[in-house]
């Protein structure tokens, strides 16, 4: 909460956004965190899961309109739709989200929705978004994002295949899509899609559009939902989704055609980032639950409470350093992104994105371990934590695609660092003449002691 905002940042939130976390803090310890259990309760079993709207979460989304809790993720002085907190203090905020399954969709900051709106919200026209924008922002339809596909290398999106082409009024599109995040669901009712509409352009980066698709599309077929670790997602879903003449309105394209690199770099930057901010907070809720276990009186191996073994009392530690560090990581890359917008974050987001899942998943692997064999059971939501969150080294660009650009990037300084080094070896040597000293060789020099030579 407010009191506990980094003294690095404290200067750059303001007084409504302190309020405002501590709504939201407030909000997810005491109603979401409770709920999350009756929401997975309130779905049911078999094919009723994929149909399923539980009552608790509408009643929740009630709640946090009544607080003001809502839409709190488009950036002040990026869109005019803006509640006005900047990526800084939604950053603080979304930390809170990230300990309930449950709590961003309460106060309308899920994803994909919230990519999807940033896209209709920043490229979208005025058409585009009272039609598809309103009624997300509004909470009364869901979305799903569609740009992965199975049978490519999508970790490169130059290598997309799905057809959009041009037929008069039309586009037509044809191809598969898979990890189509909130397909699933019965509310989605847009799909935000990326394809080759012009697969001979010499720039492979103009190659792709965006556009926008109504989920009930003659030609649109869900094959299946892809389990993440064996958990489903019900009733959000990972849709595995294919598409076959499938006719779509030319207006419902998203800026113009060969823009699509462009929608997407800034639709996933912000993305990047919110789910870092949420992944900081399911570490921390890892961390309570090891905490509880090891000052659980009842838990005495070997005489002992757990907290009394000194290597549970290092992982606790370690744990707090890895969580407090990932957190300036990502805050950092929130200030550059409010100062400077996205494009001249890339480096900063990178780092947040490639950092703060590594850090939440050896918090929550310490807090399984504590746990023994309930750890990985339905018992704790470690299990289920861990699986979200090992997903996020893939989404959004794997790692190693981050990591790639990033060394590439500190690469190109090598031969500018390499001359700097150089000049400061040759001031060394003109010192060295200047005042008539030597090098001293620290062999030397203990040997010169040893035998009274100095």
């Amino acid at each position: 909460m407010s009191a506990h905002i980094p003294a690095a940042v404290r200067h750059k939130v303001s007084e409504r956004a302190k309020k405002t976390l501590d709504l939201v803090a407030k909000f997810v310890e005491e109603d979401c965190i409770p709920a999350d259990a009756v929401f997975e309760a309130q779905i049911g079993v078999g094919d009723a899961r994929w149909q399923s709207h539980p009552q608790i979460l509408e009643d929740l989304k009630k709640k946090a309109r009544s607080l003001g809790l809502w839409n709190m993720f488009l950036p002040v002085g990026h869109y005019k739709e803006s509640p006005g907190f900047t990526n800084l203090e939604y950053g603080l905020m979304a930390e809170w989200l990230g300990k309930s399954r449950i709590a961003s969709e309460a106060v309308n900051c899920a994803a994909p929705d919230t990519g999807n709106m940033e896209v209709l919200a920043k490229y979208g026209n005025e058409q585009q978004k009272a039609k598809w924008l309103k009624p997300l922002m509004d909470g009364v339809i869901r979305s799903a994002f569609l740009m992965t596909e199975p049978q490519v290398a999508s970790s490169d999106a130059r290598n997309i295949e799905m057809k959009i082409e041009r037929d008069g009024d039309y586009y037509v599109l044809n191809g598969q899509k898979w990890w189509s995040s909130g397909a699933g669901d019965p509310r989605c009712k847009i799909y935000v899609v990326m394809g080759k509409s012009d697969p001979k352009n010499p720039d492979p980066y103009k190659q792709q559009s965006v556009i926008l698709v109504p989920a009930d599309t003659p030609g649109i077929t869900i094959h299946r939902m892809l389990s993440v670790y064996g958990y489903d997602d019900a009733p959000h879903g990972h849709g595995h989704i294919s598409f076959k003449n499938v006719r779509v309105p030319k207006e419902n394209l998203v800026l113009g055609e060969g823009r699509g690199f462009e929608i997407i770099q800034g639709r996933l930057g912000p993305g990047r980032i919110h789910h870092a901010m949420r992944t900081i907070g399911a570490a921390e809720r890892a961390l309570e639950w090891m905490l509880a276990r090891i000052n659980d009186p009842a838990k005495t191996p070997f005489g002992k409470q757990l907290r009394e073994h000194g290597v549970i009392l290092e992982w606790v530690a370690r744990s707090r350093i890895d969580i407090d560090a990932a957190r300036m990581v990502v805050l950092n890359a929130a200030i550059r992104m409010d100062e400077e917008g996205p494009k001249a974050a890339l480096k900063e987001i990178a780092q947040a994105k490639v950092l703060a899942p590594k850090v939440a998943l050896e918090v929550i692997d310490r807090a399984v371990q504590s746990f023994g064999g309930a750890g990985v059971s339905q018992d704790t939501p470690l299990a289920n934590m861990w699986a979200q969150i090992r997903t996020l080294r893939l989404a959004d660009g794997p790692d190693e695609v981050h990591l790639r650009q990033m060394g590439r990037n500190e690469s190109r300084k090598g031969k500018e660092i390499a001359a700097k080094i150089a000049r400061q070896k040759a001031k060394t040597e003109e010192l060295m003449k200047q005042y008539g000293a030597k090098k001293q060789e620290l062999g030397a020099n203990i040997q010169a002691t040893r035998y009274g030579k100095n």
